[in-house]
């Protein structure tokens, strides 16, 4: 189960493609734009209520763009975390029916929690981010910020006490489906307690070692990689873009800022000529655009394919778009939005891929093309990638969520 953007939703392709070929039946619940994606790949879908577009084009998602991560953004973090959790509940109870295992990405973690132990059934989280409180860094969603060791594990936990405008919706999720009614803290301090919840991170260790002070049962596995549709192929305009001269960068945002194209574009073009660079550009949710002679407009590209043939990335650091671009081996230039991806920016540059950031929310060319200058002439940035690229490549997160699975359930088809 997952809601969200592209990003919520594609890394787990690549899981759920492993799981089906070692005989077990999968069905992905997921919103329903993703569809179509999700049939390219064969594997069945079961609609989840959601719309995390509209709700980042609405004035609370740009507002949260605009303030932010950390305490500033929390406040309508938590509005927008209500209407999506609203409607999940919707939707939960129908995805988990006849299901032997619940693997449940964040945006459904509560709801698929509760959903399974009314329905009895055993459920895994599959986080895409640090997810479990720990003394070595603060809470991720929250963008890591370092709060000191004692206030980084204790105080996600005091927070759990606090209610929130979410409580109301998770306790009449509860009485649907004959639970105790408890709030949205009291579902997580459950899940942290619980043993026999498994969490499992996927990201590599590499980028963000195990803490120490994590229970058992939680782990960080290697990413999971998107699968790339069968039979496709590169648009013959843009390998003819990457023959005709050196790598360009590539340039995109993904789901962030729906409706701030214009503004983006033009800041993308600026950039693109005061570094002199050849560029790819990808339109995502904006519908970001930049215009020249060295410049290559495209929509939705595999990364997989196109990030190792980049001279660097500039993305807002979303956990998909960086384990794509650490598992190409190229340097990163990271413009952070909100949630996760402050913390995952300050990561790539502690482990030597990126030259530092550009928060979205003082997005301009000349500290960007600053960075895009440095990340593509300076050698140490693309000699630490390779490197971290070498041990991403060897992990098998994938794997370990198959036997997982098999642990708790091994029937096949």
């Amino acid at each position: 189960m997952t809601v969200g953007s592209r990003g919520d939703v594609a890394p787990y392709t690549g899981p759920a493609v492993r799981l089906r070929e070692a005989g077990h039946q999968v069905v992905v619940s997921a919103p329903a734009e993703f569809a179509d994606m999700l049939g390219e790949l064969g594997l069945e879908h079961r609609p989840m209520a959601g719309d995390m577009r509209a709700l980042l084009a609405s004035e609370q998602g740009r507002a949260w763009a605009e303030k932010g991560t950390g305490l500033k953004g929390l406040k309508v973090q938590l509005e927008i975390a209500e209407q999506l959790m609203n409607s999940v509940a919707d939707s939960v109870m129908d995805a988990a029916a006849d299901a032997d295992v619940l693997l449940l990405q964040r945006g459904a973690m509560i709801n698929g929690y509760l959903a399974g132990k009314a329905l009895g059934i055993p459920a895994v989280a599959l986080e895409l981010f640090p997810g479990v409180p720990t003394a070595e860094f603060g809470l991720a969603g929250l963008g890591g910020k370092d709060l000191g060791r004692v206030l980084n594990r204790w105080l996600p936990r005091l927070a759990l006490r606090v209610p929130t405008s979410i409580d109301a919706s998770v306790k009449q999720f509860c009485r649907r489906i004959g639970l105790p009614p408890v709030g949205v803290g009291a579902a997580r301090r459950m899940m942290l307690a619980d043993h026999g919840f498994p969490v499992l991170h996927g990201f590599s260790r590499h980028v963000v070692p195990r803490p120490v002070d994590w229970p058992s049962g939680v782990d960080v596995v290697g990413y999971w990689w998107p699968e790339r549709p069968p039979g496709w192929t590169a648009p013959a305009e843009l390998v003819d873009f990457l023959k005709a001269g050196p790598p360009p960068v590539f340039l995109g945002f993904g789901s962030m800022a729906p409706g701030a194209g214009e503004r983006l574009s033009e800041v993308v073009t600026e950039t693109v000529r005061r570094a002199g660079i050849r560029a790819v550009v990808q339109a995502g949710w904006s519908g970001l655009t930049a215009t020249g002679d060295d410049v290559m407009c495209v929509e939705s590209v595999p990364h997989d394919w196109l990030f190792p043939q980049m001279a660097a990335v500039v993305h807002h650091c979303g956990a998909g778009t960086t384990g794509a671009s650490v598992r190409a081996g190229v340097p990163v230039v990271p413009t952070p939005v909100l949630a996760d991806q402050p913390f995952w920016a300050s990561r790539l540059a502690k482990v030597g891929v990126s030259p530092g950031s550009v928060p979205f929310a003082k997005l301009a060319a000349e500290p960007l093309a600053e960075l895009v200058t440095r990340a593509v002439t300076e050698p140490g940035y693309r000699a630490c990638a390779r490197v971290l690229a070498g041990h991403v490549r060897a992990e098998d997160g994938a794997g370990a969520i198959l036997r997982l699975v098999e642990r708790a359930n091994p029937r096949r088809v």
